[in-house]
């Protein structure tokens, strides 16, 4: 009973983490990432059905969403270390919407694929406002908690945002999942008003008191980077091509695919909250990366919806896993005021990913069907697992 009224075993109270600031910016990141997790099925099945393009554009269009917050993610990091995190989550929201509604214009995946980029650059701008804001309300002895409870409004979007996405293009058409997916981002924005600045006094007040420094990259957030480059690429090739394969061996749609993925890593992240911190950084991201490799394997060898289904709960564990232990080590030790710095470092890999990922793996599932590309993300999976060894990367926490 004390232990889940947030109470040390000891009798001493535990810091504050469910603040009304916190909570409001995690039920704003629920809404804006539904918004996205409609698009998750509904830009690949309009680049294949109204666009008529194969699997190297749907992989293009996708990834080009990633490709503008890549770069412009270190930049808006800076930005929020000196405007604040509440403006960066007020025009991704904005950019996301105005974008979003304009999807219906594009004739072509060329044009589709500009669209994208506006999205891509609202990406960046709302994810780094929002996951340094949950840096700031955290205790520093609970961050990776903060970062798996916050973290469920990533992967509760992309569980139900697809299933209603999905629903809607089947029921009324694209538009609807358009103008459903902008809604979305809106009430995000409607939120966001209600939060106030987060950051920490010293930092507020080194941002109006000094010049800005001109360092685009952090350094403290390359390696975190490169580690989540290397699960997050084969997770971005299967949310890519998902849709379409489930289609291939015999599903009537990847919704309830995606909807087990995003259940295991909502539950995972909401009872196992604090596994990442109890783990430890190092050991979390091992086994992470292991699992992922893993069920990318599985998905790419057991070519049915059961292999499918088996692949996706296996990655899922991985994922869960990963991004709080590595985002809460990116942090450690980094100055308030250079944090959201940081965390556009870090995060501008996860947009690497997200664009290298589904563009290269269009390769792939031309070269070798779509399992290839459940194979290759496997492959780069293993990859970062032997980086994290070889740097003993969880020596900085």
């Amino acid at each position: 009973m004390i232990q889940a009224l947030g109470l040390r075993r000891s009798g001493t109270a535990r810091p504050t983490l469910l603040t009304p600031a916190f909570v409001t910016v995690t039920l704003a990141a629920l809404a804006y990432f539904t918004g996205d997790g409609v698009l998750v099925p509904a830009v690949p099945r309009y680049v294949e059905g109204p666009l008529g393009a194969g699997n190297v554009a749907v992989g293009l269009v996708v990834g080009a969403f990633s490709v503008s917050a890549f770069f412009l993610r270190p930049w808006v990091g800076g930005l929020g270390d000196r405007w604040g995190r509440r403006p960066l989550m007020l025009v991704g929201a904005s950019l996301f919407a105005v974008s979003v509604l304009a999807y219906p214009l594009a004739s072509s995946p060329t044009a589709l694929a500009a669209l994208r980029l506006l999205t891509g650059a609202g990406e960046a701008f709302f994810f780094v406002g929002a996951v340094t804001a949950v840096f700031d309300l955290a205790p520093a002895e609970r961050r990776g908690e903060a970062m798996s409870i916050a973290s469920l409004a990533l992967y509760v979007g992309i569980g139900l945002g697809p299933l209603a996405g999905e629903l809607a293009i089947e029921r009324v058409g694209f538009a609807a999942a358009w103008v459903l997916a902008a809604t979305a981002a809106l009430t995000a924005l409607i939120l966001v008003l209600r939060v106030p600045d987060t950051r920490p006094r010293d930092a507020a007040d080194a941002a109006t008191g000094s010049p800005p420094r001109n360092r685009l990259v952090h350094p403290a957030g390359l390696l975190p980077g490169l580690v989540l480059l290397s699960s997050i690429l084969g997770m971005a090739g299967f949310l890519t091509f998902v849709p379409l394969y489930a289609i291939d061996i015999g599903m009537d749609g990847s919704r309830v695919v995606l909807l087990v993925f995003a259940g295991i890593v909502v539950g995972i992240r909401s009872v196992g909250a604090r596994i990442p911190d109890r783990l430890g950084a190092a050991r979390a991201t091992r086994t992470a990366l292991a699992l992922s490799a893993a069920g990318l394997a599985l998905m790419g060898t057991w070519r049915s919806p059961a292999g499918l289904l088996a692949g996706a709960v296996v990655l899922a564990v991985g994922i869960a896993l990963l991004t709080p232990a590595v985002m809460a080590l990116a942090v450690e030790g980094v100055a308030p005021g250079e944090r959201a710095s940081v965390i556009g470092t870090t995060s501008a890999f996860l947009d690497l990913a997200f664009g290298l990922g589904p563009a290269m793996l269009g390769f792939v599932a031309a070269a070798l069907g779509r399992p290839g590309t459940f194979l290759a993300g496997a492959a780069v999976a293993a990859a970062g697992w032997v980086l994290v060894v070889a740097t003993r990367l969880g020596r900085r926490a």
